[in-house]
């Protein structure tokens, strides 16, 4: 079975495009994925095209090495961005070797692990403020509305959910989010007054209206330096969080923040392959570790998975994309027996339904691991061509 074709379709997503690659054989089968970051569109299809000459004409069933072929060939641009255009491929070809044994992904590692993944709900109120439009809602104007998508989001069955720090910005306007705490001349990271006191009150407001059961997580990404991490965290030790999320921290600093407070830490979304983990595992930096699998691709997230549950650890999938993403991940879940809870965004663009032959089930916060060939869904072009930006 060869490779006869590599393409990158890019397709219009809430927030930037969502990167769908195809691989086509000699034998007829098709293997998809969804990978990378589509902010970063038209470098990762140019990638993919470079480095689709080391599979092209090759055996697709050849995962581990052609994965490592790749990884080899950009060996003078490892990681980054190179690192998700090699997922790309890599995930694609294991939707083809899959499909071909007519077996789900998860089964070619020993899978599955379980029936059904528990999710919580991702970007709750954050996407509602900042793309009410393309979503069809009202923007949450007070606390009021934060109460009652909460309340909304746990009569759809979700007892977690993760949120991003909103500004209120006056009397019947709009919250604003503070887009990675860059945003203007005064931030520079820091945890200015304003943004401890908006963070705090909002997680209040989420507590009072899910009980003292709910889980609840508050993703800052790079929003703050170690000390204003340190601060965040411990101002919300009273609301019981579920964890506090960071990105961009070296090991030393995450450690720090970690001894610093009650309120757990996680961190890993942004970190591909498992030698950039490693000094994280090393200093036991946080309490469960983010891996996406659309960014670095299944061999590493899986290796990644095994290295945590080494260190005691518990794994996180992050995944805010497409459908495909979802099955992806929770093949990665189902292939693995250390997971905490996985992403999952019920509140999307509509259109993310269209593009796939099935959407993933999910009841109760619950996914249901499918046992359909490859990753359980397919694309559908002839739709997909309609959202194609």
């Amino acid at each position: 079975m060869k490779v006869t074709s590599v393409e990158v379709k890019a397709v219009q997503g809430l927030m930037s495009p969502w990167l769908f690659c195809v691989i086509r054989t000699d034998d007829g089968i098709t293997g998809y994925s969804e990978f990378g970051d589509g902010r970063l569109a038209k470098g990762m299809a140019g990638l993919v095209e470079d480095l689709s000459d080391v599979v092209i004409g090759k055996d697709a069933r050849a995962v581990e090495q052609l994965y490592t072929a790749m990884v080899r060939a950009a060996r003078m641009a490892y990681g980054g961005a190179t690192w998700m255009a090699i997922a790309g491929i890599e995930l694609a070809l294991w939707d083809v070797k899959a499909k071909a044994l007519g077996i789900p992904v998860y089964e070619l590692f020993g899978g599955p692990t379980r029936t059904h993944q528990k999710v919580y709900w991702s970007h709750l109120l954050s996407y509602q403020a900042s793309h009410p439009d393309r979503l069809g809602v009202k923007a949450p104007r007070s606390y009021e509305d934060v109460k009652a998508l909460v309340r909304a989001a746990m009569d759809a069955g979700y007892d977690t959910f993760k949120t991003n720090i909103l500004i209120p910005q006056g009397a019947g306007q709009p919250f604003k989010a503070i887009s990675q705490g860059r945003r203007g001349p005064l931030y520079d990271q820091n945890l200015t007054p304003e943004l401890l006191n908006a963070a705090v009150a909002q997680i209040a407001a989420i507590r009072e209206e899910a009980g003292p059961d709910a889980g609840i997580c508050l993703d800052v990404n790079e929003n703050f330096k170690a000390e204003g991490q340190i601060r965040l965290g411990q101002a919300l030790e009273p609301y019981n969080m579920y964890w506090l999320e960071i990105d961009n921290l070296d090991a030393e600093s995450l450690r720090m923040v970690k001894d610093a407070t009650r309120t757990p830490v996680i961190t890993g979304e942004q970190k591909l392959g498992p030698t950039e983990y490693l000094p994280f595992f090393e200093k036991r930096a946080m309490n469960a570790v983010k891996v996406d699998v659309q960014w670095q691709g299944f061999i590493p997230a899986r290796q990644t998975a095994n290295m945590a549950a080494a260190y005691d650890m518990n794994i996180a999938p992050h995944n805010f994309n497409g459908h495909l993403s979802t099955y992806q991940s929770m093949a990665l879940c189902a292939s693995v027996a250390n997971v905490r809870i996985s992403e999952s965004d019920p509140a999307q663009v509509p259109w993310r339904d269209e593009i796939v032959t099935h959407p993933p089930e999910i009841k109760d916060g619950l996914v249901t691991i499918t046992e359909r060939p490859g990753w359980g869904t397919d694309l559908d072009e002839k739709t997909l061509e309609k959202y194609r930006t």
